[in-house]
């Protein structure tokens, strides 16, 4: 169910990360012990009836939030041209010299980009695309695999998660098995060494 990569998010996209697994340890936020980080990317796209929906999205285990991590990864999840909307996390600046436009958006600030313009969106829920992703995602996790998932294994419940959830309103349900199918066949063999290297 893993993803072609060739397949890249466009338009206005949300990148934030979340943590999965593992037993709290320590400091909550960025840098907490014990879990594996998950960069999300999910797309903003509007409905025919004119509503703020949610795209298609990404998800992928990075070993880190530094800089040189989140922008290696958002340039193999997102499309160059795109607009990157993100919070105020600084490992996040500089996206502009990998062909992005960089948006801001943090609740209740106005914070300048590294070149001085205020491109900052305020917004009572920053981020909402990515929250809903991570609320469904961690409840699937709960509810579904009944919280139990193996470290080593987590990118591929990722892959399952995200291929679900991008055809959520797929009305030829035949089609989706057919699609597997077609990606079993279309791809070479997996070997036990990829599967258990989960992380970019």
């Amino acid at each position: 169910m893993g993803q072609n990569r060739k397949d890249l998010l466009s338009g206005e996209v949300e990148v934030d990360e979340t943590y999965v697994g593992g037993v709290h340890k320590g400091k909550r936020g960025r840098g907490s012990g014990g879990k594996e980080i998950v960069l999300v990317a999910a797309e903003r796209k509007i409905s025919k009836k004119g509503n703020s929906i949610i795209g298609r999205i990404r998800l992928v285990c990075i070993p880190d939030v530094t800089r040189k991590t989140l922008h290696d990864a958002i340039s193999l999840l997102v499309a160059p041209g795109a607009t990157i909307v993100t919070d105020g996390w600084k490992a996040y600046n500089r996206l502009e010299k990998l062909g992005y436009e960089h948006k801001i958006e943090i609740n209740g600030k106005v914070e300048k980009t590294p070149f001085g313009e205020e491109n900052v969106i305020l917004d009572t829920s920053p981020l909402p695309k990515c929250h809903r992703v991570i609320s469904l995602m961690k409840r699937w996790i709960l509810g579904t695999l009944q919280g139990s998932i193996g470290k080593d294994h987590i990118q591929d419940y990722l892959h399952e998660f995200t291929f679900r959830f991008n055809r959520r309103n797929s009305k030829a349900r035949g089609m989706l098995f057919w699609r597997l199918a077609q990606m079993a066949v279309d791809n070479e063999p997996t070997t036990k060494k990829e599967i258990y290297a989960n992380h970019i």
